[in-house]
């Protein structure tokens, strides 16, 4: 073997395929950071602080001794703070990994957005990270944004399962927050998702495009080509403006002059003569326009009433005979019908 070869040999040695929901999804295998390339450990330290919610104050104290144990590992030193409401991590002397203190920042996040320990915890690992996507913004009427969060969730939870299971990311819809967890490949995913939920975009169109490219991840032939030809295209359509007619407005003529002024109660009053009578004539003049109103009514009452009692036409039996017996006779019917009646006969 030449060098050449050796060295071309070497640098595709650390490629591996991606297998995940990305198309030409190439990567490099990062290698793995040990204790012995920073035996030295961290100049300074470093400090996160997060606060939680009263309501998850009783399962943070229950796990405090579990988060302590798993990042004690990792030799950072954790701090809980009842009265305050608050969570601390900072690096101590014996602190190798600079990324690690992020790593828990991010776990105290989680658990403070009713994310559990057992799925908080995986964001320590290498390869594992977190998304915590802030959705309350993106929505400014407040009804449509519960119903496009509870578009997101499905019914029964099925949307954010089958999205979980596309994706590898485990996803928790609290309040006005989504926490994603999984390969970052998946949480670019889940955020996509998410984001166009909330701008009216149904979920099921990207979970869809997920399962179609899931598949075209599997055939070999496929996996360096544009998959665009193959996803599905959906085009927003307003129904709204669809079933509305158009209606085009047309513009009035210009006058310089205004509009003539609307006449006034005491206008009218005088124009019909009713401005001169006095109190005594008003009243017995409204006193008899409601006679005559109850007389009014009275008579469309009767007349609905007397309307039931009308007996309907009845044809004379002797014009029904004459037509009867203009009409030809079948005979063919008529022997049919006498043979029915006669086996029913013999039966009996």
């Amino acid at each position: 073997m030449s060098d050449s070869e050796s060295d071309a040999g070497d640098q595709t040695a650390g490629i591996e395929h991606f297998d995940g929901p990305v198309e030409n999804a190439w990567l490099l295998k990062i290698p793995e950071f040990k204790p012995e390339d920073n035996p030295n450990g961290l100049l300074e330290e470093s400090s996160f602080s997060c606060l939680f919610p009263k309501y998850r104050e009783k399962y943070i104290k229950e796990c405090w001794p579990l988060v302590v144990k798993a990042l004690s590992t990792h030799h950072i030193k954790a701090d809980l703070d009842l009265i305050l409401g608050n969570m601390t991590v900072r690096t101590t002397r014996k602190t190798w990994d600079p990324y690690i203190i992020l790593k828990a920042r991010d776990l105290i996040k989680l658990l403070s957005r009713s994310v559990p320990f057992e799925q908080a915890v995986k964001v320590l690992e290498d390869e594992i990270g977190c998304d915590i996507i802030k959705v309350k913004n993106l929505v400014a009427n407040k009804e449509k944004f519960v119903k496009r969060r509870s578009r997101l969730i499905g019914p029964n939870g099925c949307t954010l399962k089958s999205l979980e299971l596309l994706t590898n990311c485990y996803v928790l819809v609290q309040g006005a927050t989504v926490s994603a967890i999984g390969p970052y490949k998946g949480l670019q995913c889940v955020r996509k998702v998410v984001e166009e939920t909330m701008k009216n975009i149904h979920p099921i169109y990207n979970i869809k495009a997920l399962m179609i490219k899931r598949e075209l991840m599997k055939d070999e032939n496929l996996r360096e080509e544009n998959w665009e030809r193959f996803l599905p295209r959906f085009q927003s359509k307003n129904t709204t403006k669809r079933n509305k007619p158009k209606v085009v407005k047309k513009k009035k003529e210009y006058t310089p002059f205004p509009p003539p002024l609307q006449d006034s109660k005491i206008d009218k009053q005088l124009a019909s003569g009713e401005y001169f009578l006095t109190d005594e004539q008003k009243r017995s003049k409204k006193r008899q326009e409601q006679v005559d109103k109850e007389k009014r009514d009275a008579t469309v009452q009767k007349e609905r009433r007397e309307r039931d009692f009308v007996a309907p036409e009845e044809t004379n039996r002797r014009t029904a005979k004459a037509n009867s017996a203009d009409t030809p006779l079948d005979v063919k019917s008529l022997k049919g019908k006498i043979a029915k009646a006669n086996k029913r006969a013999a039966k009996s």
